[in-house]
């Protein structure tokens, strides 16, 4: 199972034609029946008959909301992805076939089997890696990584994922054969091993909202089979890949 597209960025390059639209005075109507016509009208009839795939459209239509749609307009809220889901299903005719709660549930199961690629980024003397922190104050830290897109080669996921997230390229510079793979409750995760990232290196995320943090953790200080008392915040996600 793959993601058909996975990354925001691509979300909003695909409204570029709506960009004389303004959001500011818009009503929920209005807004809802544009992000209609971004991500679900234009869509070829083999997408539209699948449910995955509609509902990863409607998980980055509810980026693009959220992201720069309540920027632009202060009377919008921020909604979680399960209320916002409904609304669009309810606003889009073509969706209405579809029960939102039934298709919000599975698409968040088939989620969690989708692959996940990223790299384990080390320096010079591969003693410190880094690390990346999600948006929400109760992320953890963990390797860069995303989903992996439809027909996409595990390295060229790993790069396009790693280069979203941190703004280092790893073009290049991977080798296909150093990885550590496993997985985790059905989810299959590939970490390539890339040496030699200088630390100096100025990282900077291309994501809105998604990276808080992106920081250099000495290899020592990292949990093993449980979390390391020296180091605070959070390490689950990294657990699975360090011992």
């Amino acid at each position: 199972m793959v993601s058909p597209q996975s990354s925001p960025e691509i979300s909003a390059a695909a409204g570029a034609p709506h960009q004389q639209f303004s959001y500011k005075d818009a009503t929920e109507e209005e807004i809802l029946e544009d992000l209609s016509s971004r991500f679900i009208l234009n869509l070829p009839d083999e997408e539209l008959a699948s449910l995955e795939r509609v509902c990863f459209q409607v998980e980055q239509a509810h980026w693009f909301y959220e992201d720069f749609i309540r920027e632009e307009n202060r009377n919008c809220h921020s909604l979680p992805l399960k209320k916002f889901t409904a609304m669009m299903f309810a606003a889009c005719p073509i969706l209405q076939h579809w029960n939102h709660e039934e298709a919000f549930e599975k698409f968040m199961q088939y989620k969690t089997l989708v692959p996940v690629c990223g790299a384990i980024m080390l320096n010079e003397t591969c003693d410190k890696c880094v690390l990346v922190k999600g948006w929400k104050s109760s992320s953890g830290w963990g390797f860069p990584k995303g989903k992996i897109n439809e027909t996409e080669p595990k390295a060229d996921c790993a790069v396009r994922e790693v280069l979203e997230e941190t703004g280092y390229n790893l073009a290049g510079k991977i080798n296909p054969e150093h990885f550590i793979e496993t997985t985790n409750n059905g989810q299959r995760i590939t970490l390539f091993i890339v040496p030699g990232v200088p630390e100096d290196y100025p990282f900077r995320t291309k994501t809105r909202k998604e990276i808080s943090k992106i920081e250099w953790f000495k290899l020592t200080d990292l949990p093993t089979w449980r979390r390391n008392k020296q180091v605070p915040g959070k390490f689950y996600l990294i657990a699975p890949f360090v011992g």
